[in-house]
């Protein structure tokens, strides 16, 4: 049960956040300067490319390389195609993963490498894998870490991370935002040297104060009536996101949702991209999941009976698209299943920025939303 009284209790939500949840998503302006402060020392805006990679690898744990190579991906289209190293092993810590370049890689690729922790093992090999291939090999890693070593020590270029001392408190959630945007800065600024995608340093500042202007706008102190974020965390409350996205950008904003609302509130979620979503979800909408699917729900004691979970479509969109939207059938689709929607939708400004605002708003609210709904 979502606590909707926490949700306007600024004290109250600051004692529950024992993760710094909180103070990440407000901070992430913040944080993504210090990213690329440290990018630009590392000699990352020195760079002279012979030319573009004719591939991007990524390797690192977890959610948070997931979420960079997704954006990655994104936003640099077709140029060079940008793949995920996925690891294997037999359990999810850092000594038990490992790492394989595929068979074609060699010296006209790029490997990037995106850790919170830097003291895996099996990412230290595959540095040392990719260096004996003739790969480039770039690391955005914890500084004094065995993985800085190692990258340094073959010749790589070593970005540190940009943390903040309240990383070390608790062990750090992978999509927490502070742990996005340090392994994400970095990177956006060396593939903008490359040519890959746009990304200059005017770009990056840009995202940082539309980071900081959401961080006004959704902070704890302001109240849910007037609070994107805390308002689509009550709405969420005891049902099935349901998140459609709209527009390039969008797709890997709403699958970072999803991921964290799994990872910090324990939510499940369903996500897809328009206009597939309206034919890959059309059925769970008319399914026992519909609003109007129990007709005894509205009699239902509130107090003494959990509610029933009920979907709710949350729709964000990148940026207006003028005539050419799927949105108008979306919401005709949930409505004719009486089923609630949600919409989110970014000022305007370049593709970086709206997609800033829709991750940092999203961020928000599953903050808000694990804080309000933890057993107390």
């Amino acid at each position: 049960m979502l606590d909707e009284s926490l949700l306007d209790s600024p004290e109250g939500l600051a004692e529950a956040d024992h993760r710094a949840l909180l103070r990440g998503a407000a901070e992430a302006g913040a944080r993504v300067r210090t990213a690329a402060r440290h990018a630009a020392e590392a000699g990352v805006g020195g760079l002279k490319p012979d030319g573009r990679p004719r591939a991007v690898l990524i390797a690192g744990p977890g959610a948070a390389a997931t979420q960079t190579a997704d954006l990655l991906g994104t936003l640099a289209g077709a140029g060079s195609p940008v793949t995920r190293l996925a690891p294997t092993g037999v359990a999810p810590a850092a000594g038990a993963l490992r790492w394989e370049l595929p068979g074609w890689a060699g010296s006209v690729d790029l490997l990037l490498i995106a850790t919170p922790d830097g003291t895996e093992p099996g990412l230290s090999l595959l540095s040392e894998q990719a260096y004996r291939r003739g790969l480039t090999v770039v690391a955005v890693a914890p500084a004094g870490t065995p993985l800085a070593e190692a990258v340094s020590g073959s010749r790589g270029l070593f970005v540190p991370m940009a943390t903040a001392p309240y990383d070390h408190d608790e062990p750090l959630a992978a999509s927490a935002p502070g742990v996005l945007w340090a392994l994400l800065t970095p990177l956006l600024a060396l593939l903008d040297r490359t040519g890959l995608l746009t990304a200059p340093p005017d770009a990056l500042q840009k995202v940082a104060d539309r980071l900081d202007a959401v961080a006004e706008r959704c902070g704890p102190a302001v109240a849910t009536y007037s609070n994107a974020a805390k308002t689509l965390a009550a709405e969420l409350a005891d049902a099935l996101p349901v998140v459609w996205t709209e527009g390039v950008s969008a797709g890997p904003a709403g699958r970072r949702f999803a991921a964290a609302l799994a990872e910090l509130s324990g939510t499940p979620a369903v996500v897809a991209e328009l206009p597939e979503a309206l034919a890959a979800h059309s059925a769970l909408l008319a399914g026992p999941l519909a609003a109007s699917a129990d007709p005894d729900d509205f009699f239902r004691d509130r107090v003494e009976e959990a509610p029933a979970l009920h979907a709710r479509v949350v729709l964000l969109r990148d940026r207006p698209l003028g005539g050419l939207t799927a949105a108008p059938a979306a919401r005709e689709l949930a409505l004719t299943h009486d089923t609630p929607i949600s919409e989110l939708e970014p000022e305007e400004g370049g593709e970086l920025e709206t997609l800033a605002e829709l991750i940092a708003v999203t961020d928000f609210a599953a903050v808000y939303l694990a804080l309000a709904s933890a057993p107390r």
